[in-house]
């Protein structure tokens, strides 16, 4: 029998933390960097699983909440975020399946992308995410 892996909130609330690693990696969020992320969180992690928060609200949106409350709060040291990330990642292996690993760099790379592409920091940002993915 297979066991199914059971999404947290605090899966979701770390990814935010990645996602946000991303864009801020050059030191400064643009407005379409978090309109990716939403557009991305509709149409691929809504589907993932059927968790919710306190609210009944789909956890995957935990993603952008935290996204949003990094960003409003200025946030700018895009290596602690990885970092706990990976910590996270590390602590909760059995979470990310091949397809969450695909799902988390396709979106970490559109989120790149959104503005005027991919730059120099951003791309040593995507290169260490795909390396620690591989782990």
């Amino acid at each position: 029998m297979k066991k199914r892996k059971k999404m947290t909130l605090k899966f979701y609330q770390n990814l935010g933390k990645l996602f946000y690693a991303i864009a801020v990696a050059d030191n400064n969020v643009k407005n379409s960097e978090f309109d990716k992320l939403k557009e991305l969180v509709k149409q691929h992690w809504l589907e993932l699983d059927s968790i919710e928060d306190i609210y009944t609200t789909d956890a995957a949106y935990q993603i952008e909440i935290v996204f949003d409350w990094l960003n409003s709060e200025k946030k700018t040291d895009a290596n602690a975020c990885f970092d706990d990330f990976v910590n996270y990642k590390n602590e909760q292996k059995h979470l990310f399946t091949s397809n969450v690993k695909e799902l988390i760099l396709k979106t970490a790379g559109a989120i790149a992308a959104a503005f005027s592409g991919i730059n120099k920091s951003e791309l040593i940002m995507l290169a260490n995410l795909d390396m620690e993915l591989k782990k």
